[in-house]
């Protein structure tokens, strides 16, 4: 494509229209270090028809996640979300709401986040939640800092179990905090965090199921953490698992952390996402991103406004709670139709049948020679150990067109006694097809 006119007498009439001198003058600001001297080597323009032509074809170069056997999981699952979702969030009064600022033209908007928290604090068994955040990570990493606030200390504990992806962006935040202890990841435990915990302990960060999939005691980190005047951030990758397990609020959870993908949000190839997090109410004041509350107008009729938005980067930037300024709204009204839709009853069963395909891929990996499942307990996940490294077999298999989860090295690199294990998911769109697909394949490729 040309970015400049053809001749000189077009280029002229541009700097004349603009009131420019010359092309140089336009880029008068930029460092001459770093501009392009030569001319980059792209194509003319074509036709509309064929670059979507083009487009087309690359896209078909795409494995998409229902283009065959599917076990990918480590935070990022696929479900089924139904089509009445999509329907609903694309209608007018949804997708041109965006900021809710002004409440007397967003009752809407405000509504369905105010039933969204709702929600959340009903699945996570907490007082609170807030109109959402990015996602998992980096509300995780909120909630570290909210934790600091809140007690007045510094030193946070990181479990070995914690997803990698989280742990590197809390570690982003608090970069070189030498009150930030990271734990090994380890397939057998969290590590010696419980250990750990001390007068100057601010949090411990606790995930369940965690990233190998193990189910974790919420209720003694917990009585641990508040022994020594700490809190207890619970971290859940897995949203679909809080309709079959005790939510981490009944075991003593003082911040929860959610990814809520699972429910209404589809793979997208990588995102958007969704952050929950939910509260216990005496820490309501230092929680970051939105809060919708209710209330009354003039004339007694019910409504919704954003509370404690003092808080907020828009209103008191020197004293805000956080660097979040907006949130995954569209994400979160998915969410919500889609949970809506289930209701308990039908989260209970969706959680259900997860988990029992998860038993029958467990039971199928068994018959393998050479692996190994290190899971006592799971949901829908489940870590295996090859008689190989993992990364190889994967790549194997993806030939095959089978996505056979996700290699542990590939998130924790430098550490070879990780190499062997791989992180497969099952969901209620597993079939028995799938699994025997995997099975077959994992029987040729192994030694």
């Amino acid at each position: 494509m040309r970015y400049l006119p053809h001749s000189d007498a077009e280029r002229a009439d541009m700097l004349a229209a603009i009131g420019a001198p010359s092309i140089e003058a336009l880029f008068g600001a930029v460092p001459a270090k770093a501009l392009q001297s030569e001319s980059l080597d792209l194509p003319d323009h074509s036709p509309e028809f064929l670059v979507e032509a083009h487009m087309r074809g690359l896209a078909g170069q795409n494995h998409a996640a229902a283009d065959g056997p599917f076990f990918v999981g480590a935070g990022a699952y696929r479900h089924h979300v139904p089509a009445t979702v999509d329907h609903l969030i694309q209608r007018s009064e949804w997708l041109t709401a965006y900021t809710p600022y002004q409440p007397e033209i967003s009752q809407g908007t405000l509504q369905m986040l105010f039933e969204f928290q709702t929600q959340v604090a009903k699945l996570t068994g907490m007082d609170v939640a807030n109109a959402s955040l990015y996602d998992g990570s980096t509300g995780t990493a909120e909630a570290v800092l909210m934790a600091r606030r809140l007690t007045r200390r510094t030193k946070v504990l990181l479990s070995g179990g914690l997803h990698p992806h989280y742990r590197d962006v809390v570690c982003g935040y608090l970069k070189d905090d030498a009150d930030l202890i990271c734990l090994d990841a380890s397939p057998e435990g969290q590590g010696d965090i419980l250990d750990r915990i001390d007068d100057q302990t601010a949090a411990i960060v606790v995930q369940t199921p965690d990233f190998y999939g193990h189910l974790r005691n919420i209720q003694t980190a917990a009585d641990a953490a508040h022994a020594k005047g700490a809190l207890l951030i619970v971290v859940v990758t897995e949203i679909v698992s809080l309709g079959l397990l005790e939510a981490p609020g009944a075991y003593g959870a003082d911040i929860v952390v959610a990814e809520g993908q699972s429910i209404g949000n589809a793979l997208n190839f990588g995102g958007p996402y969704l952050g929950l997090m939910a509260t216990r109410q005496q820490f309501v004041r230092q929680m970051p991103g939105r809060l919708c509350g209710e209330t009354v107008d003039a004339d007694g009729q019910r409504g919704f406004v954003l509370t404690l938005s003092t808080r907020e980067q828009h209103i008191r930037r020197e004293k805000a709670t956080s660097n979040i300024c907006t949130n995954s709204g569209l994400c979160a009204l998915a969410f919500s139709i889609h949970l809506g839709l289930l209701g308990e009853a039908g989260l209970v069963k969706l959680a259900r049948l997860n988990h029992a395909r998860a038993c029958a891929l467990a039971d199928a990996l068994g018959t393998v020679k050479g692996v190994e499942l290190l899971n006592a307990t799971f949901f829908n996940e489940m870590t295996i150990r090859l008689p190989v490294a993992a990364e190889p077999v994967v790549a194997q298999l993806a030939k095959k067109g089978i996505l056979a989860g996700v290699p542990v090295s590939r998130l924790e690199r430098g550490r070879p006694e990780l190499d062997n294990l791989l992180v497969l998911a099952a969901t209620e769109l597993t079939t028995d097809a799938d699994i025997t697909a995997l099975i077959a394949a994992l029987e040729e490729v192994l030694p």
